[in-house]
């Protein structure tokens, strides 16, 4: 192999690496040490914030391959026919915790995939549960604030949470299944996917269909007790993703949809839109639609899984969004955070640049850098303004093909702030989900739940005590009774 000369940042043949220029042996360092000061000035940056959410994460790359074509719902390239393969790249997460916490908290773990599709990137940010704790976004930065450290102690604070999930009975679905047997799993490539959202199709007849994402994982289910996780490596999720591609255990997952009709949707008996429900599979049966397999780590996880930006607002023609009240929010505060974070250019990074051309009038900014992957209108002199009279000579214009259909709404609809019906049912499906529980899942859920309900105020464990009944008496009176216990100890 050719040797390879060590150089500044500029590409300048660098003499010496072990020693900074100094005034004599034992003297102070000159200011002509430009070398010197150039590592530790790159040194002092080598860090972009940490993600509020989703901190800790890992990634791999991949590929989606079509099993079942869905043309007869979406124009979307990539779902057209079987066999048809797209590359993709999956970085999976812990929600609250921060970079320095575990692989096995007691959370949910993001399940975030962008598509690197021939009509540009498509990116799904869902997470191992097909429900969240909340319907509008405007009380995620509180939800948020409730599950992080106390601001004091910089400690767990279960009082919070627990608080919080007393004011917002429409948590208690996401809540149980948190707290249940599958909320810590054993590995990455043991436990489900969901984009968790309604989204919507669109076919070549302008007809839209609402639909849901799921992957199954074709490993099965793995899960660790809370003594199982406490004694697990923090870094062990990580490490068997790792180390299982590296082997060529490559792991997948069967992708599946839900559908349902716009006149369906009209007159269902739950929301449709509600990201806090499922939609029953007794109803809308899921469609499978191919196989997603990760087969290629990283080569270096801060320019490829710590840069990865992922954003709901990531979509092409046939896929569009839906009156979901958390995905509207999320399709803003995703690109937002990226451009924050990372940098108004960071879609010009590799592991986010899409594989097909890309050409806007976008320009300048932080990280502006040359064209990649043949964008060729990309941070160029060419024209940066639309419309032109450049267009003969290749500058970009529309695509009137590829419109979205008009959105549906609700007739006679006000715009207001409207807030959750005095009526609404937040209990069934927490309900139906503890019911079909075994008594081994139970009493772990219900242990889990008391441990850290006992910490809360008496009024929020009342409070919650009747949400937990409202769901199933039972739910409610086996918590209360491993409460007491726990206080005859205490």
């Amino acid at each position: 192999m050719t040797k390879q000369t060590l150089t500044t940042a500029t590409g300048s043949p660098v003499a010496d690496d072990d020693n900074s220029i100094s005034a004599g042996e034992h003297g102070a360092l000159t200011f002509d040490n430009h070398y010197t000061f150039e590592k530790l000035a790159h040194f002092n940056r080598e860090r972009i914030s940490e993600r509020v959410v989703h901190a800790r994460g890992n990634g791999a790359y991949g590929t989606f391959t079509v099993s079942n074509s869905l043309n007869d719902y979406t124009i979307a390239s990539f779902l057209q026919e079987a066999g048809k393969k797209t590359e993709v790249f999956i970085r999976f997460s812990t929600v609250g915790g921060g970079q320095d916490s575990s692989d096995y908290a007691r959370d949910p773990r993001g399940f975030a995939i962008k598509f690197y599709t021939d009509q540009g990137n498509y990116d799904i940010v869902g997470n191992n549960t097909p429900v969240f704790f909340l319907r509008d976004p405007i009380k995620f930065p509180d939800f948020v604030h409730s599950q992080k450290k106390n601001p004091r102690t910089n400690l767990p604070d279960p009082a919070a949470m627990f608080e919080f999930w007393a004011n917002h009975p429409q948590s208690l679905h996401q809540m149980t299944i948190l707290m249940s047997d599958r909320g810590i799993p054993a590995t990455l490539r043991h436990m489900h996917g969901f984009g968790s959202h309604t989204f919507s199709f669109w076919n070549d007849k302008g007809e839209r269909f609402w639909m849901k994402w799921h992957f199954k994982s074709n490993q099965g289910i793995k899960c660790l007790t809370n003594e199982e996780a406490a004694q697990a490596s923090p870094f062990g999720a990580q490490q068997d993703l790792v180390e299982a591609i590296d082997r060529g255990d490559f792991p997948s997952w069967t992708a599946k949809v839900q559908i349902m009709t716009e006149e369906e949707a009209k007159n269902y008996r739950i929301n449709p839109f509600d990201l806090t429900k499922i939609w029953p599979h007794a109803d809308f049966p899921l469609i499978e639609v191919g196989q997603l397999e990760l087969n290629r780590n990283v080569e270096n996880y801060f320019a490829e899984t710590e840069q990865a930006c992922f954003a709901p607002s990531n979509l092409v023609p046939g896929i569009g969004a839906s009156p979901d009240k958390m995905l509207q929010g999320r399709l803003l505060a995703y690109q937002d955070a990226h451009r924050y974070r990372v940098g108004v250019n960071a879609n010009q990074i590799p592991v986010n640049a899409a594989k097909c051309p890309v050409n806007h009038y976008q320009r300048d900014g932080a990280m502006a850098g040359c064209p990649i992957h043949g964008q060729s209108n990309i941070q160029s002199s060419k024209v940066n303004y639309y419309p032109n009279d450049q267009i003969n000579e290749g500058a970009p214009v529309p695509e009137p093909s590829v419109i979205e259909p008009p959105m549906p709404i609700l007739a006679n609809a006000w715009i207001k702030r409207h807030g959750v019906a005095d009526d609404e049912d937040h209990y069934s499906q927490a309900g139906d989900l503890f019911r079909i529980m075994n008594e081994s899942q139970k009493q772990q859920l219900t242990t889990t739940i008391a441990e850290g309900l006992v910490q809360a105020t008496d009024s929020d464990q009342q409070r919650m005590l009747d949400q937990f009944g409202r769901a199933d008496p039972d739910y409610a009176d086996r918590i209360d009774s491993i409460m007491s216990d726990l206080r005859k100890k205490s």
